[in-house]
Parts: C-alpha cells; sequence; structure tokens
C-alpha cells in the first residue's frame, strides 16, 4: 500500500469520526477536495460545479465555482486535516457561487492528534444575486488541546442572495480559537452565521460575527452558542450595521459557564446610519438552567449526566 493510500484512509478515517461519511470522498458524482496538510488528496469536479486546487509551501490555494442556474443535487465534500502531531496548514479559499446557483457544502476539519498544530482559513465567498449557498463546517480535535484555528470569511451577497453557515467544533478540545467573519448584505440578501463551540480546559475562544446590512431589506442574524468548562476563556463579539432603508439585523448570543473557573462574556455592537433601519439582540450568560438539570434528574440521571444532556442540547 503506497503512502498516498495510507494517507488518504487515515484521513477519511477521521473524517468519519468527525461525523462525515467517508464514501462521499470517493463518489465521483459528489464534487469534493480533500487536503491533508499541503498535500491535495483527491479533487473531483462535477457538471457546474469546478474545483481548482493549487499546493503552496504553507498549505493550499482552493477556487470553487458553481455555475449560475446550477441546482448541486448532492452537498460538496470538504476535507482539510493534519494528522502528525505537529504541522501548519493555511487556506485561502475562494467559492464563488453565480446567480440563481444553489449549493450546500459540507466542511470537516480533522486534528486527531494535534500537539502543535495551527490551521488558518483565509476565505472569499461570493453570492450572486438570487443564489442560495449553504456552508457548514465541523471540527473534530484531538483532546490535547495543541491546536490553534484561525478561520477568516469575507463573504458577499448581491441582490437577493442567501448564505447560511455553520461552525461547530463540540469533539475534543478547541485550543486557541479565533473566528472573524464578516457579511456584505445587499438588497433583498439574507444572511446567517451560526457558531457552537465547546470550550474545555485552557481553550481560549474568540468569535467574531459582522453584519453589515448595506442592501435594502436585507437581513442578517448572527448567532452563538458557546459552553465553557474547566479553565476555558470565552468572548463572542456580535457586531450589526444598519446602513439601508428595511435593513433588518439581530444578534443572539448564549454563552453558558460550567464550573467555578471559566470566564466568558459577550459585547454585542449595534450601530445605525438609516432612521429605517432595525437592529436588536439579545445575550444570556451564566451557569446551566438548574429546572432543566432538575426536571433530568428527576427522570433518574445524575446531576452531571443531566447538565451534560443540557449542554449538547444548547451545542447540537
Amino acid at each position: 500500500m503506497s503512502d498516498f493510500t495510507k494517507e488518504f484512509l487515515a484521513m477519511s478515517r477521521a473524517y468519519e469520526a468527525s461525523g462525515g461519511d467517508p464514501a462521499s470522498l470517493s463518489d465521483g458524482k459528489i464534487a469534493g477536495l480533500m487536503v491533508s496538510h499541503r498535500k491535495i488528496l483527491r479533487s473531483n469536479d462535477v457538471p457546474g460545479v469546478h474545483i481548482e486546487g493549487e499546493e503552496t509551501p504553507t498549505g493550499v490555494k482552493a477556487k470553487i465555482t458553481v455555475d449560475p442556474g446550477v441546482r448541486v443535487e448532492h452537498p460538496v465534500h470538504l476535507c482539510f486535516g493534519v494528522l502528525p502531531k505537529e504541522g501548519t496548514q493555511e487556506i485561502v479559499s475562494e467559492f464563488l457561487v453565480g446567480e440563481g446557483a444553489k449549493a450546500r457544502f459540507l466542511a470537516h476539519c480533522v486534528f486527531p492528534n494535534a500537539v502543535k498544530v495551527r490551521h488558518v482559513m483565509d476565505a472569499r465567498i461570493h453570492v450572486g444575486k438570487h443564489a442560495d449557498l449553504e456552508y457548514s463546517e465541523t471540527h473534530y480535535h484531538g483532546e490535547e488541546g495543541g491546536v490553534e484555528v484561525f478561520p477568516t470569511a469575507r463573504i458577499t451577497l448581491d441582490e437577493g442572495g442567501s448564505y447560511r453557515s455553520l461552525f461547530k467544533l463540540v469533539q475534543g478540545a478547541a485550543g486557541a480559537l479565533r473566528i472573524d467573519y464578516e457579511a456584505d448584505i445587499g438588497k433583498d440578501a439574507t444572511c446567517e452565521l451560526d457558531a457552537r463551540v465547546y470550550g474545555k480546559r485552557n481553550d481560549v475562544i474568540r468569535v467574531k460575527e459582522s453584519l453589515f446590512l448595506n442592501g435594502e431589506k436585507s437581513r442578517g442574524l448572527a448567532k452563538s452558542r458557546i459552553v465553557a468548562s474547566g479553565h476555558c476563556v470565552s468572548e463572542v463579539v456580535g457586531e450589526a450595521v444598519g446602513n439601508a432603508p428595511g435593513a433588518r439585523g439581530h444578534v443572539d448570543c448564549v454563552e453558558i459557564v460550567k464550573g467555578k473557573d471559566a470566564r466568558v462574556s459577550a459585547v454585542p455592537r449595534l450601530l445605525v446610519t438609516d432612521d429605517r433601519a432595525k437592529l436588536t439582540h439579545e445575550a444570556a450568560i451564566g451557569s446551566v438552567d438548574k429546572k432543566q438539570v432538575e426536571t433530568l434528574m428527576a427522570r433518574g440521571l445524575t446531576e452531571e449526566e443531566s447538565v451534560d444532556v443540557v449542554v449538547r442540547g444548547i451545542l447540537r
């Protein structure tokens, strides 16, 4: 068995452990890209979806294009990972979704053995006029916590475009996580940014989600769900700027503290420059809901099991 095959199979196993379907990575009918450290192991186009990948000294550059009017039948599968204990991976990516197109991306980032791993994602995303893009990213980390993850995305939505993203990191230690997402939302376009993270031990979590409602009747939601345990420190910045008539934006943050040594904070930033725009926010910070815990304990669960059920429900 070649080293390439061994690496592909190892990545596939990590991909499966993160919740992905490994069969999708070798299905010729499904568009996909697999990158192990700085090596492209697989790149597959399908009609209407084009993937251009280039290996660089520090990672990979990738450009993924969905042709105008194309409705992609199967989700596009992306897999990025570093299998050794140490290493740096920088992914510079560009996503272009043409006018009237519709696509769903499933991304899995796997670092199961990380002791000193750095993963940087720099993405530019353009959603065309009346196009629809859903992007779901799930992380699978080891328990050592020796990983730094810095995802950045600059998203542009043309008139009537729709974009929904979900970032999820609940398996293993988060390590040092710094999310920075920023969306420029055009006329009648909608954008939802959703981050869910379970922090443990000495994890440091920073989440910044920014909505710039620049088009008439644009819509935006910045949502975050964070659970901090151990000595984890978390900070969430939810930002919305209403620059156009009829624009509506909402910032929704829930952070749960589990244990006496964790620390969390939330900073909403709302700015209206057009008096016909409207922005709202809500934040809930504190311990797990006691009533929910008591209800579960009355049904036979221990207190620890009950808290875990509530936490999992928040991050589901």
